[in-house]
């Protein structure tokens, strides 16, 4: 036979379950740091509207991590300055992030010498950035317990970096580039690049002489006019591709 359904534990599961939604957000709300909320935290800089998102990942060495405006830093991001907490790191920042910059859930930035990011780079989740790596000189150590061998580390602006991407010591990266979801990159990327694979190598590239070669295999998006409504949106969400196409073969006025 069918059980009776139990409405007052029902009832009473709801209201728990809404609490506790309800409790966890007020907790990301009041956890979260901003430079006028830093908490525990005293970073070297954070400029305005910047946000880091509650939980955070591991955070150390904050006085020398400079993070600018309008970032957003999403949960479980680990931020670091140096091998270890406490340190004296010196008179100059090793970790600067540019205006805009947007870091995914469970990103880490590994900062034990330079890194730079340039503003309105993007990351998706779980990109690993360091600027050290794991030496094996000596064959009969541990690796672990070696000196690691460290680089500087350059991320220039406009960049898009893919979900699980990792960026090894010494990587320089230009302008504008895109870095495929997995990629390992170490060395110098031109500007205007796209890199994919591990270790990664440049797949496609644009130059002013000859544009994107190979070239794109889609056509680029066409930004939404100056004035459009949302009303007119959804009337060309409704149209045909024969109708579409003959609009877009009529001659603009004027």
């Amino acid at each position: 036979m069918p059980k009776r359904k139990n409405t007052f534990s029902s009832w009473r599961r709801h209201l728990v379950q809404r609490a506790v939604h309800t409790g966890w957000s007020w907790v990301q709300r009041a956890g979260s740091v901003t430079a006028e909320h830093p908490g525990r935290f005293r970073f070297g800089s954070i400029g305005e509207a910047t946000r880091l998102a509650f939980p955070l990942g591991t955070v150390f060495g904050e006085p020398w991590i400079r993070l600018g405006s309008y970032c957003i830093i999403a949960e479980q991001v680990t931020l670091t300055a140096g091998l270890m907490p406490d340190l004296d790191l010196g008179p100059d920042p090793i970790l600067c992030i540019g205006d805009g910059v947007v870091l995914g859930r469970g990103s880490h930035v590994i900062a034990d010498t330079t890194v730079t990011i340039g503003s309105d780079c993007y990351f998706g989740p779980y990109v690993y950035v360091t600027s050290t790596n794991h030496s094996y000189d000596d064959p009969h150590q541990p690796i672990g317990k070696q000196w690691p061998r460290m680089e500087p580390v350059e991320i220039g602006p406009g960049c898009w970096i893919g979900t699980g991407a990792v960026i090894l010591p010494g990587a320089r990266i230009g302008r504008n580039v895109v870095v495929a979801a997995g990629a390992v990159v170490r060395g110098t990327v031109p500007d205007h690049a796209v890199v994919a694979g591990a270790p990664a190598r440049v797949v496609r590239r644009w130059t002013p002489d000859g544009g994107w070669q190979p070239p794109l295999r889609t056509p680029a998006p066409v930004p939404i006019p100056d004035g459009m409504t949302p009303g007119q949106l959804r009337a060309l969400a409704d149209l045909d591709e024969e109708t579409v196409a003959r609009l877009a073969a009529l001659e603009p006025e004027g």
